[in-house]
């Protein structure tokens, strides 16, 4: 690209908040980044593509357009190329390697969507290539990850949007709910319930093949080297095209090498909101209690003794103990969404609904004109990357970013070391360090492997 493009676009994305509000929602705004040049418009490039990964990419089209796309897995890399050319009517660059986009002086963000093992170590490096970064949740894969990459966004002045798009969309259902406690409807919060299902455990899967197109030891990167395993068996519906056990692509999550289980998949979307209700979005809890769980498979020291099964906590129920005496629960029993309880009532809400006296009431006694608004910091942009567009341009950061995550996902993080060790911990959110168990602590961090280590 061109420095007369670089400069065009530079120019639009600073007229694109002089349009009339400071969001992306206002029509003007909004128009004016569909129809823009593609000498204006911001170009992106998506690291990670299968389901979430294209998820993103798709709703970004209207603001944005894609030069590259990066998966280790040839098939679907080339399945999403063909999408992207048809949706934006010129295919981008496809890679393996994310190195190649950091490289590109004409790609001004990336949207990362790998398995969350892989997620601080491309962030990190591309804010040091001068990128703005769009990374999907949970942002880390350990406590001390979250540190480095709040000094990182802090020494480079990079705009980074985490993926928790509960914060902007969802028919503003949970803005509506943080409204209604901010406007005290329910009185002080006295509990607040995070309902974030189960999984299952998996038989015994054995090694295979890796599958044609696949670049397994890339794929597994900064943790540690080991076999590919999968059953014949495949997906079906959501992730479909993948074996239905396997310790990799969708089924992922099921393992501590590299996620967190429901504790950092949807535990992420709803102790964010939960955190950010309570105004607990800069501190921590002060204990995790886990009061029952199931681990499918043995542990010792926190570390499971066999490695052909899914590993993650497979039903759960957990206290954490937050600021103001307020006690958050985790369970993977129940609705999934939040319940919130207060002194003067209670109401429920996930992405498809919110119920509850309260609710009804607001018939009658409307929120204040603003309220939601006010939550959000301004008006309400029109989805969650057009936030972060706005982001860049503002050089301020967007409505999720890294610090008020990290620190709800501390919650998470600990939840399953207390899990893994069978105890309660307490934690010291001003330090944040496990107290008295240096044990816990030595699961903040993972060594990564050699030859995959963070390129700082």
């Amino acid at each position: 690209m061109t420095h007369a493009s670089q400069s065009s676009r530079r120019q639009f994305l600073q007229g694109v908040a002089a349009a009339g509000t400071a969001s992306l929602l206002a029509p003007t705004a909004a128009r004016a980044l569909a129809e823009a040049s593609p000498n204006e418009r911001p170009v992106f490039a998506t690291i990670g593509l299968r389901n979430q990964g294209w998820a993103i990419t798709n709703k970004s089209f209207q603001f944005a357009d894609f030069a590259a796309l990066v998966d280790v897995d040839a098939g679907v890399l080339e399945e999403n190329i063909e999408k992207a050319g048809q949706k934006q009517k010129q295919k981008p660059d496809g890679y393996k390697d994310y190195r190649k986009v950091l490289d590109r002086d004409d790609i001004d963000a990336v949207m990362i969507a790998t398995p969350d093992h892989w997620h601080t170590k491309i962030a990190v490096e591309a804010m040091l290539a001068g990128k703005d970064v769009y990374c999907e949740k949970p942002l880390t894969l350990t406590i001390d990850e979250g540190k480095l990459i709040e000094k990182v966004v802090q020494d480079t002045g990079r705009v980074f949007q985490v993926g928790t798009m509960q914060r902007t969309e969802s028919g503003q259902r949970f803005l509506q709910a943080i409204a209604l406690i901010r406007d005290g409807r329910i009185g002080r919060v006295r509990k607040v319930t995070c309902g974030i299902n189960g999984m299952s455990g998996s038989p015994e899967i054995p090694v295979a093949d890796v599958p044609d197109g696949l670049d397994w030891d890339f794929w597994l990167g900064p943790a540690p080297k080991v076999s590919y395993r999968a059953l014949p068996e495949m997906r079906k519906g959501y992730g479909g095209g993948v074996p239905l056990y396997s310790n990799c692509h969708y089924a992922f999550r099921n393992w501590h090498e590299y996620a967190g289980g429901k504790l950092t998949d949807w535990g992420a979307h709803h102790v964010d909101i939960a955190c950010w209700a309570l105004g607990a979005t800069d501190t921590g809890p002060s204990k995790i209690t886990p009061l029952e769980y199931e681990l499918p498979v043995p542990h010792k020291d926190g570390y499971p003794t066999v490695e052909d099964r899914y590993n993650a906590a497979t039903s759960f129920r957990l206290r954490a103990d937050m600021p103001d005496d307020v006690e958050m629960i985790i369970t993977s029993e129940g609705d999934n969404g939040i319940l919130f309880e207060g002194e003067k009532g209670r109401f429920f809400v996930n992405r498809g609904k919110i119920v509850g006296k309260p609710v009804e009431e607001l018939e009658s006694n409307p929120l204040p004109d603003g309220a939601i608004e006010d939550v959000y910091g301004g008006p309400i942009s029109a989805n969650h990357t057009a936030n972060f567009i706005e982001a860049m341009h503002s050089r301020k950061q967007p409505i999720s970013d890294v610090w008020s995550h990290n620190r709800m996902l501390e919650i998470c993080h600990l939840s399953n070391i207390a899990m893994r060790l069978g105890r309660q911990l307490e934690w010291d959110p001003q330090a944040r360090k496990v107290v008295g168990d240096e044990q816990a602590n030595s699961f903040l961090s993972r060594e990564s492997r050699q030859g995959y280590e963070i390129d700082m």
